[in-house]
Order: structure tokens, then sequence, then C-alpha cells
């Protein structure tokens, strides 16, 4: 059975991502920094933990880099906010290539929608976000054939980080110039994760999908 290490895996995207790839055969291994069912508590910002959880992971085929950055909002100084956003998937991807994953593997990062956009209250987050698409690309030519390398840009997702956003304002105005007319759902990500993890997307390498409902053409 081939193990997905899935990065903040204990709720919302990360948590469905977990389940499906379970549904589909695979053995995911949760890491987060707060507890979760059979998962394990790993600062993904630690190299040190990276690592000896790596060394008791045992042999990781597939990895999906979805830890979320920290909190703080505009307070937060600008490189520890895009520190916090992007570091950690260098880090755990880095520390991941050098356990030697066997070739047919992959990588997915989640970035996000918000990497294309300003005027934010988090100029931080979206720099982040960007930043995670560039690196991802760079992995697609690095690590390939032994590793695709891809990732995923959800739009408003409704997880539980997002709670009630959905009845403010803002969220109603998303929702409504949404040709979908929905918030996406945690398992409309986990499913494209999945996808670009499998062997049918075994020729797909370097790219950024939307996950969004439209959202994005719409604008």
């Amino acid at each position: 059975m081939d193990s997905v290490v899935v990065t903040g895996g204990a709720s919302g995207i990360g948590a469905a991502v977990a389940r499906l790839a379970a549904q589909q055969g695979l053995r995911p291994i949760v890491w987060d920094l707060a507890p979760a069912a059979g998962g394990s508590i790993v600062d993904v910002r630690d190299p040190a933990a990276v690592a000896a959880a790596f060394a008791a992971a045992g042999p990781v085929r597939y990895l999906v880099n979805n830890a979320g950055p920290a909190s703080g909002g505009p307070a937060l100084p600008f490189v520890d906010g895009l520190a916090s956003t992007a570091g950690s998937v260098e880090l755990v991807t880095s520390a991941w290539l050098a356990t030697g994953p066997p070739d047919g593997s992959a990588v997915v990062n989640v970035a996000s929608v918000a990497g294309n956009l300003v005027g934010t209250d988090s100029p931080w987050y979206c720099a982040g976000k960007a930043a995670i698409a560039g690196y991802t690309r760079h992995l697609a030519t690095r690590a390939a054939p032994r590793v695709r390398a891809n990732a995923v840009a959800p739009g408003f997702i409704d997880t539980p980080r997002m709670a009630g956003f959905a009845d403010t304002d803002l969220g109603r105005s998303l929702i409504a110039r949404n040709p979908m007319g929905r918030a996406g759902r945690p398992e409309d990500v986990a499913a494209a994760v999945l996808f670009l993890l499998s062997p049918a997307a075994a020729y797909i390498n370097g790219v950024l999908l939307p996950v969004d409902g439209g959202w994005t053409v719409s604008q």
C-alpha cells in the first residue's frame, strides 16, 4: 500500500484529502499541529521534526503540502507571513526528496487563487501562495521524471477555518459572482488533488489547477 503524507491534514481540505486517499486504497499519514485521530503532531516549520517524521513514516510515494500559514492577518510582518505560507512547502518537499521517493511519485501543493490577487488585507498571504505556484513549476523541471509536481489553487472553500464567512457581505458577494453559485467544499479540492497524484495524471506536470467553480475566469 502506497503512503501519502498530508500536511495540515486534521481538518478542512487536508482531512478531505486524507479521507479520499484512504478510500482510494492509499495509506494517509496526517501531520498537523492539532491532534487528529490516527495523525501525528508535526511542526512543518521545524527541519528536525520533519526529518524525524519522515524517518518514522517509512517509504512515502506521495506528498500533499496543505499546511496553512500562521494566523496574524495584516499585523504579521511581511517576511514572517511569507515564510509561514511558503517556507514549509520547500522544507517538507526537500526533506521528502532526500528520502529517495520511488519512480512515479508525485507531490501536490495547495496554493490559492489569492496568489493572483492584490488588495487583500494580508499581502504576505497572496505573495506566499504565488511563491508556492512558482516553486511547483521549479520542482516540475528539477524533480522529473522520477517525481511529478503540480499544485491546486482553491477559491472560497467552506472549511472550519472559514466558518461563517459565507454569511458575511464579502462571502455573499463571492458566491454571487461564482458561476457555480456556491462556495467550494473540501471534497471538491480533494478530488482534484487525488487526480493529480494518480496514474491517470502521469503526463501532467507543472500545472496550477484552479478549483474555484470558475470564479477566476468570471472576473
